[in-house]
């Protein structure tokens, strides 16, 4: 299907109802549809035509959800950039995507202003969240005031591009990952599949829209005919009271968010009871941290893994089957998995290799790459460079990134064998394992600890707790604490940084 039908079939299916709220203000389906058609005449007055890219520099907002459905329904390419890049990173993208037009939001525009600008493809600027626009950016109201709400949709395929997205760069500069409408439409309809969803749930959108996440959390929505709350950013404290307030049933985040509002002072007033699921994605869910949240908020924790490049999700729990905690539950209805190890060669339950994806949710390409597109994609299937395993049941485990992979002395060590018995510490709150080098060993072990607020731990605390729940050679040489681990942009650690340090420290030493 074509992604504008979502929009189309949920006003067929459910009439008119409340889509939408954000900031105390009640928006319906139908508005939110009229509106995408009207920015739609003001994209095509810009010069967009089909197959156009349009960036969307948003908080999360009703306009980021008209703007995405005004781009699909025109046939032109979505291009969504989190909001928590620099402005270096916003520079590339807008030069790498071309896009025609960009949205971006009123508070956001003084940050990238000067990428925009930079960016000489770009013909128009619309700032969402904004009464007047300076210069010659336009004001998004000021787009829609006068337009039809009726634009006659593209004859656009389901396997034409819909959005290109931009990985997290965690391994370096951002790839463009080239997503059809039908990647988009079959992650959501197959994800929504493996839960009881229903038209009373109310889904709370912690997530940023720009994430591939929080973009099929949003279609799921709309396949339903569910009330979402937007929060225009994540905010612990903000998340507590709309729960309340809304009686929220559904929560989906990454591991970070869960985190803090687990340790957030509200978590104890407020009244969570309408909590009926949780997922999680994006990043490893500690085994510790799904316990203490579950026994905190009586809901279940369902976890699952995904990657941009498969629209994003690939794997989750089901309700009504078994939870493993650890485990990334099952494939998705129509989506297939391998283990397989160096040679390609398919390895059986239990033995650790890397994940292989395949079905109509993998990405149909690199924009303009083609050698890592066909390094990427191979045969049919998808390398996803994550090191997983599968037990007799069908579920898998994801071990860690392949290169993230320590040997020591000969021994293969994963960090989040180790970061699972740090983070069972009483006093720690997260913690994150990486390689260094040694030169009888090959490889060390380091691990940088967060301690939690109200409980203190010393090196030799973790080192003796290590010892006494692991196996010798994987625990870690080093324990240093730190404040924070860096992340990105999602909230997934990022281990090159923590190499870096380390570096530097030596380096200094």
């Amino acid at each position: 299907m074509n992604l504008v039908d979502l929009a189309e079939d949920n006003i067929r299916r459910f009439g008119e109802h409340i889509r939408l709220v954000y900031e105390d203000r009640e928006y319906s389906n139908v508005q939110l549809n009229e509106d995408s058609q009207r920015l739609a005449h003001a994209l095509a007055e810009a010069g967009v035509r089909p197959g156009d890219r349009v960036a969307c520099i948003a908080l999360n907002s009703p306009e980021t959800s008209i703007t995405y459905s005004a781009v699909w329904r025109m046939g032109a390419v979505l291009v969504p950039i989190l909001f928590l890049l620099s402005p270096t990173e916003v520079g590339f993208i807008l030069r790498d995507a071309e896009p025609r037009v960009v949205v971006v939001d009123a508070l956001l525009y003084p940050s990238f202003r000067g990428a925009i600008e930079g960016s000489p493809s770009v013909r128009r600027v619309i700032l969402a969240g904004a009464d007047s626009a300076p210069g010659s950016t336009v004001a998004f109201g000021q787009a829609l005031a006068g337009r039809p709400a009726l634009f006659p949709r593209a004859d656009v395929g389901e396997d034409e591009m819909a959005v290109l997205l931009y990985t997290s760069g965690t391994t370096g500069q951002p790839k463009g990952v080239m997503l059809s409408h039908n990647n988009l439409y079959a992650n959501a309809r197959a994800a929504a599949e493996t839960q009881h969803y229903t038209r009373e749930d109310v889904a709370l959108f912690m997530l940023p829209l720009a994430h591939s996440y929080g973009l099929t959390l949003m279609n799921v929505g709309q396949l339903y005919g569910m009330k979402g709350v937007l929060l225009r950013w994540f905010d612990a404290g903000e998340s507590l009271r709309l729960i309340e307030e809304h009686r929220v049933t559904n929560l989906a985040g990454v591991p970070t968010m869960f985190q803090l509002i687990l340790s957030h002072p509200d978590a104890g007033t407020r009244d969570t009871s309408s909590l009926k699921r949780c997922t999680s994605g994006a990043a490893p869910l500690p085994v510790e941290l799904l316990r203490r949240f579950q026994d905190k908020f009586g809901c279940t924790i369902l976890e699952g893994y995904g990657l941009s490049e498969a629209a994003p999700v690939v794997t989750g729990h089901r309700e009504g089957r078994p939870q493993k905690p650890g485990s990334i539950g099952v494939p998705l209805p129509g989506v297939e998995v391998r283990i397989v190890d160096d040679q390609g060669c398919d390895l059986p339950a239990g033995e650790v290799g890397e994940l292989l994806v395949r079905g109509p949710n993998v990405m149909l390409g690199y924009y303009r790459m083609p050698i890592e597109t066909a390094e990427t994609l191979r045969g049919g299937w998808l390398y996803t460079g994550d090191m997983a395993r599968m037990d007799p049941d069908g579920y898998l485990y994801i071990v860690e990134r392949k290169k993230d992979l320590i040997i020591r002395g000969g021994f293969n060590v994963f960090p989040r064998d180790v970061e699972e018995v740090i983070q069972s510490h009483p006093a720690v709150a997260e913690a994150a394992v990486i390689g260094i080098p040694d030169p009888v060993l090959g490889e060390e072990l380091k691990a940088y600890v967060v301690l939690t607020c109200d409980q203190g731990a010393t090196a030799d605390d973790i080192h003796e707790h290590c010892r006494s729940r692991l196996a010798r050679f994987k625990c870690p040489r080093e324990v240093v604490f730190i404040t924070s681990l860096p992340k990105n942009a999602i909230g997934k650690v990022l281990r090159k940084e923590l190499r870096r340090m380390h570096a530097e420290q030596v380096e200094t030493a």
